[in-house]
């Protein structure tokens, strides 16, 4: 560039422009900002609900064996009850 152009460019960008671009930088700096912190939010926010999805799997695995445990249960004492049940027809028949 000669030493001629440099003033020329300098009156081409006026002192209004140059603010407006300034305005538009900052601004666009803000955004920025703004945009990652909302990004880190959601990030911790993420962190938490798998934490949180993975204690409910556990509890959910672990409530599932629970009822498995109870059915079995729920089974035996109903045939332990159908047993005793036909020992009492027995005796019964018996006394007839």
């Amino acid at each position: 560039m000669s030493a001629r152009a440099i003033p020329e460019l300098e009156s081409a960008v006026s002192v209004d422009e140059f603010q407006a671009l300034e305005e538009k930088v900052y601004k666009t700096i803000e955004l920025l900002k703004s945009a990652r912190e909302a990004r880190a939010i959601a990030e911790r926010d993420v962190t938490r609900l798998r934490e949180q999805l993975e204690d409910r799997e556990e509890e959910v695995e672990t409530l599932r064996e629970q009822m498995v445990g109870l059915r079995r249960d729920r089974e035996d004492v109903r045939g332990r009850v159908e047993k005793m049940l036909k020992q009492l027809d027995t005796m019964g028949a018996e006394a007839s």
